[in-house]
């Protein structure tokens, strides 16, 4: 359960989809700050694929951690540590029902696209996929990026406006060469003037990986 140094613990898991012990793939989806998993499960209807089981966490008080991910990370403790457990806890769920990491997806938008790159970096290997939606790796400028393993031709789609108000091109541009050089096949997007929401073109990548999980 949550306490003060693990807020998120014990906060819900919302599934959708194929039930998680059927399913052929799984995709976690990681919500933005001040929004639900409720409400990131609506890509389930978007990212459509019958065999697909949909998980969404929930963070406590709907924010993963109080500070711009660009703040030293520091200031981000206890919940951003909190946070990445959330995400292992999901992932060790897909993985208890017998679904490996190769056939999970992990994606998220804003606040939840940077704990959900965060936590693939920390935790390099091969995934079935990871969704970038508005967002990138956590920490200030000069954050030292020494992650080990590697992602092993994890497909990875990353799609950010040139203008995001929270999220510096700079930051998109530092995530994918991170991601390539940790062995990851990048698809990253730059939409000019789009704003900070996802568009039609977005989604399109992403059922791209889909798919392309699903027809192996």
């Amino acid at each position: 359960m949550s306490n003060a140094a693990n807020p998120h613990q014990g906060q819900p898991l919302l599934q959708l989809g194929k039930p998680l012990n059927e399913a052929k793939a799984a995709m976690i989806l990681v919500h933005g700050r001040g929004a639900t998993a409720e409400s990131i499960l609506d890509l389930a209807s978007v990212l459509p694929h019958p065999e697909m089981a949909y998980l969404a966490p929930q963070a406590r008080g709907n924010t993963w951690y109080p500070q711009s991910f660009l703040a030293p990370m520091p200031q981000n403790e206890p919940w951003l540590s909190s946070a990445l457990q959330t995400v292992s806890d999901a992932v060790a769920t897909v993985e208890a029902a017998g679904i490996p990491a190769e056939r999970l997806i992990i994606g998220g938008f804003s606040q939840g696209a940077c704990l959900a790159s965060e936590f693939v970096a920390r935790n390099a290997r091969r995934y079935g996929g990871l969704l970038l939606f508005s967002g990138g790796l956590i920490g200030p400028p000069g954050t030292p990026r020494n992650y080990d393993g590697s992602l092993d031709g994890t497909p990875v789609f990353i799609g950010c406006s040139d203008v995001d108000f929270h999220i510096p091109v700079e930051r998109v541009e530092e995530t994918a060469v991170t991601l390539t050089q940790l062995g990851a096949i990048v698809n990253k997007k730059i939409y000019p003037n789009m704003g900070h929401t996802i568009i039609q073109d977005e989604i399109d990548q992403a059922q791209k990986i889909v798919n392309n999980l699903l027809a192996t």
